[in-house]
C-alpha cells in the first residue's frame, strides 16, 4: 500500500476532487460515503487512470458510532492510514426555531462528533508511526457568527478550534492537522443547504481549485488556509474592528434566499 489516505465525503464535492488529486500523486486511498454506487464509479475511475489501489467503506457517518465503525472496517481488512482527510459536511438553511431538531443533531454529528471519533481512533498508529497529515476541512464559517445557518456556522467554529488545539497536541509527534476554511464553493452544497440563490453563492469557487489549495496546504503542514482572497480580508481584518452586530447583519443579508 502507498501512502494511503482516508477521505470521507467522497463522492462529490470536495472530497471527491481531494481524491482525484491524491490518486494523480500515486497515493491509494479509502473512500468513504454513504452511497456505494457513487463510491464504485469514482474507485472505477481513479483505478483505470493511475495505478493505486481504492477501498470503499460504505457509511453513514450522521449516525451514530458510525466513526468508530468505520475504523473497525479499516482494522478488519488490515489496512493503513497515513493521511485522513475529514471532509463530510452537511449544511442547512432557516431559524433555528423552524428548522427540525433532528436535522440539527444530524448536522452536529457529521460535522463534529464523527470527524472527532475518526480522527482519535487513528492518531494512536499515526503517533506511533512518527507521522501523518489530517486535514479537516472547515469552513471561513467558523470564524464567523451565522445567522439563518446558526448551527452549520457553530460546527465549524468547532471544526476550527478542534484541528488548531490538536495540531499543538500532536505536531511534536511528527503529526500535522491542517483546517481547510474555503469561502463558498459551488459543490451541490449550496442546493441541499437551500441557498443557492442567497448572494454568499454568486462568486463562489469551484471544488477543484478550492481542494487543491486544500492538499496543498496540508502537504506543506500549514495550521489553516482560507481560500477565498476576500473572505480571507474580512476575517483577518476587518472582523477585529466592526461592532458585532454590524457583522451579523451583514452575514444575514449575505445568506438571505431571495
Amino acid at each position: 500500500m502507498k501512502n494511503t489516505a482516508l477521505i470521507t465525503g467522497a463522492t462529490s464535492g470536495i472530497g471527491k476532487e481531494l481524491a482525484r488529486i491524491h490518486a494523480s500523486k500515486g497515493g491509494d486511498l479509502i473512500i468513504v460515503a454513504r452511497r456505494e454506487d457513487e463510491l464504485e464509479k469514482l474507485k472505477s475511475e481513479l483505478e483505470s487512470q493511475h495505478n493505486i489501489e481504492v477501498h470503499i467503506i460504505v457509511a453513514d457517518l450522521m449516525k451514530q458510532g458510525a466513526g468508530s465503525t468505520v475504523y473497525q472496517e479499516i482494522q478488519s481488512r488490515g489496512l493503513k492510514v497515513d493521511i485522513l482527510m475529514n471532509n463530510a459536511g452537511l449544511g442547512g438553511y432557516g431559524n433555528l426555531h423552524e428548522r427540525s431538531l433532528q436535522k440539527e443533531l444530524e448536522m452536529m454529528q457529521l460535522n463534529m462528533i464523527a470527524l472527532v471519533e475518526l480522527t482519535h481512533c487513528l492518531l494512536p498508529e499515526m503517533i506511533k508511526n512518527g507521522g501523518g497529515k489530517i486535514l479537516n476541512t472547515s469552513s471561513s464559517a467558523g470564524f464567523l457568527p451565522g445567522p439563518l445557518q446558526t448551527t452549520y456556522f457553530a460546527t465549524k467554529a468547532f471544526v476550527n478550534s478542534f484541528s488548531f488545539g490538536l495540531d499543538q497536541e500532536v505536531r511534536r509527534h511528527g503529526v500535522t492537522v491542517t483546517a481547510l476554511c474555503p469561502g463558498p464553493v459551488k459543490t451541490g452544497f449550496e442546493a441541499a443547504a437551500g441557498m443557492g440563490s442567497s448572494d454568499l453563492f454568486k462568486r463562489a469557487a469551484t471544488a477543484s481549485s478550492t481542494s487543491l489549495k486544500g492538499y496543498a496546504a496540508m502537504e506543506k503542514g500549514k495550521l489553516v488556509v482560507i481560500t477565498d482572497g476576500q473572505m480571507k480580508f474580512l476575517i483577518n481584518f476587518m472582523l477585529p474592528i466592526l461592532p458585532r452586530r454590524t457583522v451579523l447583519k451583514m452575514v444575514e443579508k449575505l445568506q438571505t434566499v431571495k
